[in-house]
This record gives C-alpha cells, sequence and structure tokens, in this order.
C-alpha cells in the first residue's frame, strides 16, 4: 500500500485543487501536512520581520478551517514548525511515505525549495496557482512578453480557463494521523485585536472565502458596479477584498472566474464583470513575471537592471513604516494596515510611490514591510507591484509616480478617511 505526504502551501482548499485530487486517485493513503518554515515565522529582512501577527491570525484560521474539512472526509491535518525539508523528511520516514506532492509555485525562493526537496525525495509538483494554466499560454515562458497589455490580449484570445474541479470525497489518512493547529501564543506572537474601522472582519478559510464570494456576486449584486466603485477607501463594498483567500489559496481563480460567468449569464455581463477578471489576469501576468524572472523581482533595479530614482538615506523610513510623515492621506492608509493587515489598492499605489519618489527610500523596505504586515501577502503580487511603480518593472511608462494632492481630491475630498484613521 502506498502513502504519500500532501504539502500544502498556498493552497488551502479542497475545491478545485489539481494536485489533491491527483495525489488521492493515485494514493490509497494521503498525510496532509502544512509546514510553518522557521525561515518565514522567525525570519527577517532589512530588519523588518517577514510574518506580522494579522497575517498569521488569517493564515491560521485558514489551517483550522482546512483541518475541519479534511476531518469531515476521513482526513486530519499535521501542522509541524521547523525547516520545511527536514521536517517533511523525517515525516517521509516516520510513516514510510513513498511519494511528496504539492503544488508548484513561481516564486524564486519557493522553487529553490521545490528543487532541495526533490534531490531528497520523489516529488510532483503540479502547476495551479493561476487562472490560466502555465501549459495553455500561447508562448513558451521565455517568450512572455514584457507588457502587460500584450500578455493580457493573447490570453484572452488564444487561451481557455480550464473547468473547476470538485473536492475528493474522501480521504483516507492513517489511524491517529494529525495534529492541533496551533495559536498565535504557541508560535511565539501575541493576539491582534480586532479594529472596528476595519473595512470588513476578514476570517482566513475557504468557508470564510466562499461567504464572501456569495455575498459580493449573488447577495449583493455588487460585482455589477465594481469598475465604478473600485478605487474606494472605506467600507466592505466598494472591492470584492477577495485578495487574502486568494494569497492563502483559501478560493482558486478559477472559482471566481466562473462564478464571474455566471453572474455575466444570470444578472448582467458590463465593463465590471470584465474588470474582475481583469484583475485576476493581472495576478496570473505577476506570477508568470516572477517564474521567468526569479530573483530579479527582488533586486532593486528590477528586471530591467537599472535604477530609475536617485535613491537616498533609509533613515527616516520609521515615519513612512508607522503613519507619521506628515502627509495625512499617506499616513492614514499606513495606519489602516497596521491596524488591521489590510490596505485599499488605491493606498497601496500612493503609499508605495510616496516612499520612492518623495523620501526617495529604497524600495525594497516598503515591500519587505508589506510582506509582514498584509494578510493577503503574495510575493509575486506584491514584488511584482513594487518594481512596476519603482519603474524596474513592467510599466511601459517606466513607472509611476502619483500626485497625493491630485489623488487626495478625487478619492477622499472630504476627508473621511483621513479622519477616520487619523492618529
Amino acid at each position: 500500500m502506498s502513502r504519500a505526504i500532501y504539502w500544502f502551501r498556498n493552497d488551502l482548499r479542497l475545491e478545485d485543487n489539481e494536485v489533491l485530487n491527483k495525489a488521492v486517485e493515485e494514493n490509497p493513503e494521503i498525510l496532509p501536512v502544512y509546514v510553518f518554515d522557521e525561515s518565514l515565522l522567525r525570519g527577517e529582512q532589512w530588519g523588518i520581520e517577514r510574518m506580522g501577527s494579522h497575517r498569521l491570525k488569517f493564515l491560521l484560521e485558514s489551517l483550522a478551517d482546512l483541518k475541519a474539512r479534511l476531518q469531515q472526509l476521513g482526513s486530519d491535518l499535521m501542522v509541524k514548525v521547523g525547516d520545511t525539508a527536514t521536517v517533511l523528511n523525517d515525516i517521509r520516514k516516520t510513516y514510510n511515505c513513498d511519494v511528496l506532492y504539492a503544488q508548484k509555485s513561481s516564486a524564486y525562493d519557493e522553487v529553490q525549495l521545490e528543487e532541495k526537496l526533490s534531490e531528497a525525495l520523489n516529488t510532483k509538483f503540479i502547476w495551479g496557482e493561476t487562472l490560466y494554466h502555465l501549459n495553455d499560454l500561447p508562448y513558451h515562458l521565455d517568450e512572455l512578453p514584457d507588457i502587460f497589455t500584450q500578455f493580457r490580449k493573447s490570453v484572452e484570445k488564444k487561451a481557455d480557463v480550464r473547468k473547476l474541479l470538485e473536492a475528493p470525497l474522501q480521504i483516507h489518512s492513517p489511524q491517529g494521523f494529525g495534529s492541533e493547529v496551533p495559536s498565535m501564543e504557541d508560535l511565539g506572537f501575541e493576539p491582534v485585536e480586532e479594529d472596528d474601522r476595519s473595512v470588513i472582519q476578514f476570517r482566513g478559510g475557504a468557508k470564510a472565502a466562499n461567504d464572501r464570494l456569495n455575498y459580493y456576486l449573488w447577495d449583493k449584486e455588487l460585482l455589477g458596479n465594481y469598475k465604478q466603485t473600485r478605487n474606494g477607501l472605506m467600507g466592505g463594498d466598494y472591492s470584492s477584498k477577495f485578495s487574502p483567500w486568494l494569497a492563502h489559496g483559501c478560493i482558486s481563480p478559477r472559482q471566481i472566474y466562473w462564478q464571474v460567468k455566471k453572474f455575466e449569464k444570470y444578472v448582467k455581463k458590463n465593463s465590471s464583470t470584465y474588470w474582475l477578471v481583469f484583475e485576476l489576469v493581472w495576478r496570473d501576468y505577476f506570477h508568470f513575471v516572477a517564474k521567468k524572472y526569479g530573483n530579479q523581482i527582488y533586486q532593486r533595479k528590477g528586471i530591467l537592471g537599472e535604477d530609475k530614482i536617485d535613491w537616498g538615506s533609509d533613515k527616516l523610513f520609521h515615519l513612512w513604516r508607522d503613519g507619521k510623515t506628515g502627509e495625512p492621506f499617506v499616513d492614514a492608509n499606513m495606519r489602516e494596515m497596521n491596524a488591521t493587515g489590510f490596505m485599499s489598492n488605491r493606498g497601496r499605489q500612493n503609499v508605495a510611490s510616496y516612499l520612492m519618489h518623495q523620501m526617495k527610500i529604497d524600495w525594497r523596505l516598503g515591500a519587505a514591510y508589506f510582506e509582514k504586515m498584509l494578510i493577503d501577502y503574495d510575493p509575486c503580487s506584491n514584488y511584482g507591484n513594487w518594481i512596476y511603480i519603482a519603474g524596474v518593472g513592467n510599466d511601459p511608462r517606466g513607472g509611476r509616480e502619483f500626485n497625493i494632492e491630485r489623488q487626495k481630491e478625487m478619492y477622499d475630498p472630504k476627508g473621511e478617511y483621513q479622519e477616520l484613521w487619523a492618529d
């Protein structure tokens, strides 16, 4: 009887999970495992911790939801802390496993870990984190356009989104397999208090993801006005807020896509329904760019290999980090993120532009701080957006500098958002 480890990464769901389905089909027994790697849990970059409390809280909730769903299918989840390669190899030996299955990643560090594991274990890494499958692109990855519009037009014309996959009906695991999901305190983190100013009270897990999808599309039919409201700053309804669940894989981009297609059929089809899919395609693009360029997206000179900004000192970074620059709009957005782990897309563009273009501070510090704080942190989208605004990524205009005064007039004309998050 063969046994397989299923290593959950950023695919914390049972539905539309090709890798999990394949593992269940090919092996009588499955050992579902999640590993908190010490390098992420305790690590730092630029003196900034890699994992913040808001992000960890959302992740732990997602794991608790996943564990409950696995138990309903006759399985369970084992959660470990340590060096990922060592932990997985120890489990392989303890339970006499033949093979390890996992979803393949686009991001450089994660790909390096896959290669390390493949040297020590029998592994099957399968693509599954994007809307369009890597194998369905109309060109080889080396030929990926460096301009998003070219990519979008080509996939819209020449590629199809694959159909959804059902969750397994049963998953058999060894008797007694599994462990408790640790608490924040178990992992050495202080619990975070919810802030009633948060746009919504985010909860991790596939159930919460599907609840949000149903609310946004079907209960309130907010999707029909998405393009007009998406640049909002306050409240739960101005945008979909799907990104935290997408980042952790509690929901797949295909699940969202096919619900949008259903909405277009039964409710309405307009520029707003198109625009939500447009945003999913942007997410795809950043993943494919990360896979194509590897470690370059983390370098100050990005994929272009040259600076576009005359960088200065980093000594005032703490003012930006703490929301104390003296620019009320920037500070309000930073305070929202610090208090809740979330910030609007409009806010992210403005605070990033301000750090780089006004303060002349190395964009990598901002990207690292976003990694720590954001509950929807995804390496490809995070670093892809930062190098875009820095002018060393995929922006054909060579970077974006936002006029903060103009932005305030357009998106917070009465100062209500700035007042909400005033010190």
